[in-house]
């Protein structure tokens, strides 16, 4: 059965939604207490993770509070489950996610909960382990540590690790002993040597090569198609955008403008990265580990969608999903009526 998270995870996504709404950047526009021309201000949701660029993008260089009228109240999550939790829990309207928890949150809803309404980036996703470690053979008897059980990371390393014959079962025996746990707990324990290895974002995967001396023993678009996956994405609340079409279109403008930003000024887009994370994390990232992180992502607002399906397969093969139909997952409308109108190929839900 789907996973259901203990409720002091929603009461801590709550909390942290609280407590981070200072973050957003009200540039653009006059902050009118949140009115957001009579829609409500946005609670829009993200990880202070590089492949959620575009949102620290959207919020750092005021675009959201362009389009929206006001500044959004922001949430940041460490992993896609909590994220979840707090849509559910109209703590967040829309969240930058993996595709892996916007599949269980469709899941969990019966198909009726949440949409994905945009793509954000494709890629950003490694295998970083000890030098000692040759091979994938040599995982065996090793711990390695994903963001959360059941989020995108990890449902890609149990996947992975299955394909190769190696057991990593849920209650954390088999051949390979994962370790969920937070990213910035991750640089921790491999520095300490609890940890033999971890399948993480960016930009914890070149931290961990360049300021922790990890190797990557395999990048994961290597798996993919032409090296294309999703690892961000759009996801709104189903009955949030019935009520509020206009707040969502203005949303999807944001992130087609953000996503712009990022590829047309990738230095200027990595400075408003970096102080958003400093803000977040009270510490900035250093230059090479943020170029090294930009180099292993793309920034796009096709949502890649046939990752997302064999996502799904992938999570039901390591029985973190039960069988579950995804059609109308997508809604994908508004955001090609937004590319068409500039100029820009629309994508597909398929």
């Amino acid at each position: 059965m789907l996973r259901t998270l203990k409720r002091r995870t929603v009461a801590a996504a709550l909390l942290l939604f609280a407590g981070t709404g200072a973050l957003a950047a009200c540039g653009g526009s006059d902050d009118d207490g949140g009115s957001g021309g009579g829609d409500g201000q946005l609670k829009l949701g993200f990880f202070p993770n590089i492949t959620h660029a575009t949102a620290l993008v959207g919020v750092d260089k005021g675009i959201f509070a362009k389009h929206l009228g006001t500044a959004p109240k922001t949430a940041t999550f460490n992993a896609g489950p909590a994220a979840v939790e707090a849509l559910f829990a109209k703590g967040v309207d829309a969240t930058f996610i993996g595709p892996n928890p916007a599949i269980n949150a469709w899941a969990k809803s019966k198909g009726q909960g949440i949409k994905i309404i945009s793509g954000a980036a494709s890629g950003g996703a490694s295998l970083v382990v000890k030098p000692e470690i040759k091979s994938i053979e040599d995982l065996k008897g090793k711990k390695i540590a994903t963001p959360q059980l059941g989020n995108t990371q990890d449902v890609a390393a149990r996947s992975y690790f299955k394909s190769k014959g190696l057991t990593a079962n849920k209650d954390g025996s088999g051949d390979i002993k994962i370790v969920p746990q937070e990213n910035s707990q991750t640089i921790d324990t491999f520095k300490q040597g609890a940890i033999d290895g971890a399948w993480v974002p960016e930009p914890f995967a070149s931290r961990l090569i360049l300021e922790s001396g990890g190797k990557e023993l395999l990048n994961e678009k290597d798996l993919w198609p032409g090296g294309k996956f999703v690892v961000t994405h759009l996801i709104v609340r189903t009955d949030f955008a019935k009520e509020h079409p206009d707040t969502v279109r203005k949303l999807i403008e944001a992130t087609v403008e953000a996503t712009d930003y990022i590829n047309t000024n990738p230095d200027e887009a990595k400075k408003s990265v970096n102080a958003q994370l400093t803000k977040l994390s009270g510490k900035p990232i250093k230059d090479d580990v943020l170029d090294a992180a930009f180099k292993n992502i793309t920034f796009t607002t096709d949502p890649v969608a046939s990752s997302l399906l064999t996502g799904a397969k992938n999570a039901e093969a390591v029985d973190l999903l039960e069988p579950v139909d995804l059609n109308g997952i997508y809604d994908l409308t508004t955001l090609n009526e937004v590319l068409k109108a500039g100029g820009k190929a629309q994508v597909k839900a398929a």
